[in-house]
């Protein structure tokens, strides 16, 4: 159980209300926002971390998106079910998913973690995210998990596959018009453990987009998409 000083601190009131979901039982929503390091701070006060509930969340997540797409596309062969499937639940949408309830905003981290920023890596962020699920999941079953994962996740899919798919739609893009296009490392900042990375993309000689990552391939994704969308406006 969360310490009273900590729940000051930490309003999951507010959080419940940009879910639209309301715990009987609290103890899930914090569980399902602490971090190990906090958890190794305060052991004496915190009962666990959000590593249980998240591989629940992940499981719910994974079956409530295989029903959804497979009773959404009819025609869809196996193989393309399982991409899609991919890029509606991968790291990074599923941090995309957090920024609308403000997710990152409750993550519950040790001191060393937050001074690191550690709360809006998209690791973190998706497995909190997922951790949520898991809680929903506990605390009243599958149908109100189902409609968390249908509000937050399984919506926008042009935009979310556009996304997974954005660095070979980019390169397409670039070859088909005779250029050039190169990825390159600007920045990573960190522990070895837990690195972030900043990468660019050059088009044509010429930086189009940089974002900053958790690793050097969700970076050079979301830098992919911001390129293309700028691209697409050109």
């Amino acid at each position: 159980m969360m310490p009273d000083n900590m729940n000051n601190k930490y309003p999951i009131e507010k959080l419940e209300k940009n879910i639209g979901y309301e715990f009987r039982d609290k103890d899930l929503l914090v569980t399902a926002l602490t971090h190990s390091s906090l958890k190794n701070e305060m052991e004496t006060e915190i009962r666990d971390d959000y590593e249980r509930q998240e591989f629940l969340g992940d499981a719910v997540l994974e079956l409530v998106s295989s029903e959804f797409i497979y009773h959404s596309y009819p025609d869809m062969r196996e193989g393309e079910m399982t991409k899609l499937r991919a890029s509606l639940v991968c790291e990074p949408s599923l941090a995309e998913s957090a920024k609308k309830i403000e997710l990152s905003d409750f993550i519950m981290l040790g001191k060393g973690e937050d001074r690191q920023d550690s709360r809006h890596k998209d690791s973190i962020v998706s497995d909190v995210f997922e951790a949520v699920i898991g809680g929903i999941f506990l605390d009243s079953g599958l149908d109100e998990a189902k409609k968390f994962i249908l509000r937050f996740v399984l919506n926008d899919i042009e935009h979310r596959t556009l996304f997974h798919d954005s660095k070979t739609q980019l390169q397409n893009l670039i070859q088909a018009e005779g250029g050039t296009l190169e990825y390159t490392v600007v920045d990573e900042s960190g522990p070895e453990h837990r690195k972030s990375f900043t990468m660019a993309v050059i088009i044509n000689g010429e930086e189009m987009a940089r974002q900053t990552g958790s690793s050097k391939k969700g970076a050079a994704q979301k830098a992919a998409y911001e390129a293309l969308n700028k691209l697409r406006k050109i």
